[in-house]
């Protein structure tokens, strides 16, 4: 039996995401997917639109075989972490013969030439990427012009500006670092790009335009209501904007579960934000990922005009810090991921458990044979993790711990039942 392991995020799921299965499917000549899937918050540094066993739901009937969950300290991380974690991961359940991810130039060569830079770091790049900074371009901006510069080839900035490339960078690196048999794959992103904010004429919107048109679904106070130019509808009429855009059994989910576990949004988390920065002093905060001495001092400094989650995200912002970075930076101060524990785990082997969310009911004879070839436990209930490492039950904890805030907040705001993760169960389909 041949696998293919997919990196996702499905922050919806959409057309996009099922013609990604298929095609790596087809690509590889694999018999099943496995999926590598970020829990309930995302690289971007912000909280999912719907929780994970949802988005994995989705996943599961379109045609994953398994969807596992990569630990929040990679979900939240930078590109480099991401990758890093999510590959291991992949990596560590032993039965992966490949790995298939959407970009945007669809060119595997240059993808490895540029990784092959980014992970040797010449000593000519490397003082390119210092003079650049030292210019005052965001480190983004400086890698790109360093790379294009260093490798004399123009077409290279253009390939660091989209974020499916850079994502695909990291995964090539994280292979060649790990040595790892798995064969990489590249499609080329179908449809809408990555940042596109209006649903696409040819069904194949981004996840940005959907999630800018379910943020008109939510209609409560915390409602993000930026970006996007769609009028205020009724959820009914939004539903049928999205009928072409995503698979028929998502778009009933969708129905089923809204304003009963979604929309979510980043000032959902207002007050425990708040809450998080009001004890802490710049010593403290500079212990986060993600978090220079000199954000530390700007978020202390600024705490008086916080007004919410994403007006402090927009307010403390800098040329010289991405959006996503300051994004990052927050979450890791509420969810309390530091830079000592992520080092820890880091070298300590970065994983210690794989967890899964959901399997296809017809999978057992493929879990069985994770079981058997895996590195790492196969952790199916919480119940099992009495016999991790004293690190694997730290990072557990930290992956418990942020989920329970997840379902906190959206117990508060759809005044549902709470269900903790202890009591939550293995996801079949």
């Amino acid at each position: 039996m041949k696998i293919v392991g997919l990196i996702t995020e499905y922050n919806p799921f959409h057309n996009g995401h099922l013609h990604h299965i298929q095609e790596a499917k087809r690509i590889t000549g694999a018999d099943a997917a496995i999926v590598v899937m970020s829990g309930d918050y995302v690289q971007r540094g912000v909280p999912a639109i719907m929780p994970k066993r949802l988005r994995a739901e989705m996943a599961l009937k379109c045609g994953a075989s398994a969807v596992f969950e990569l630990p929040v300290c990679y979900a939240a991380g930078s590109a480099e972490y991401f990758a890093t974690g999510a590959v291991s991961l992949l990596d560590s359940l032993g039965v992966i013969d490949s790995l298939c991810f959407g970009s945007e130039c669809n060119d595997l060569d240059a993808l490895n030439r540029i990784a092959d830079i980014l992970l040797t770091e010449p000593v000519r790049y490397s003082r390119l990427l210092k003079k650049y900074l030292k210019d005052g371009l965001s480190y983004p901006a400086a890698r790109m012009h360093a790379v294009s510069e260093y490798s004399g080839t123009p077409d290279h900035a253009a390939v660091l500006s989209d974020p499916n490339n850079i994502l695909g960078i990291e995964y090539l690196k994280a292979l060649k670092k790990l040595n790892s048999p798995i064969v990489p794959f590249t499609i080329k992103r179908a449809g809408a790009h990555y940042h596109d904010r209006e649903l696409s004429a040819d069904n194949l919107s981004s996840a940005s335009a959907i999630r800018s048109l379910l943020a008109y679904s939510g209609a409560a106070l915390s409602t993000d209501r930026s970006g996007g130019t769609f009028e205020n509808s009724s959820f009914s009429s939004i539903l049928s904007e999205l009928e072409d855009q995503v698979p028929s059994c998502c778009l009933e989910l969708l129905k089923d579960y809204h304003r009963v576990s979604y929309p979510v949004y980043q000032n959902d988390f207002s007050l425990i934000l708040k809450y998080k920065l009001l004890n802490k002093h710049p010593q403290d905060l500079i212990r986060y990922m993600d978090v220079s001495e000199e954000l530390a001092n700007r978020i202390c400094s600024q705490l008086d005009n916080y007004f919410n989650y994403k007006q402090f995200c927009d307010l403390i912002k800098t040329r010289e810090t991405t959006q996503t970075r300051i994004n990052r930076a927050l979450l890791h101060i509420m969810l309390g991921i530091k830079k000592e524990d992520v080092s820890e785990y880091m070298t300590g082997g970065l994983h210690y458990y794989v967890r899964l969310l959901g399997c296809r009911k017809d999978s057992e004879k493929l879990l069985a044979r994770i079981a058997k070839k895996s590195t790492l436990p196969l952790l199916i209930r919480l119940a099992e993790s009495g016999s991790l490492p004293r690190t694997g039950k730290k990072m557990l904890r930290n992956d418990i711990l942020a989920s329970n805030l997840y379902t906190s907040v959206v117990t508060d705001k759809y005044k549902t039942a709470y269900q903790n993760e202890y009591k939550q169960r293995l996801l079949k389909v």
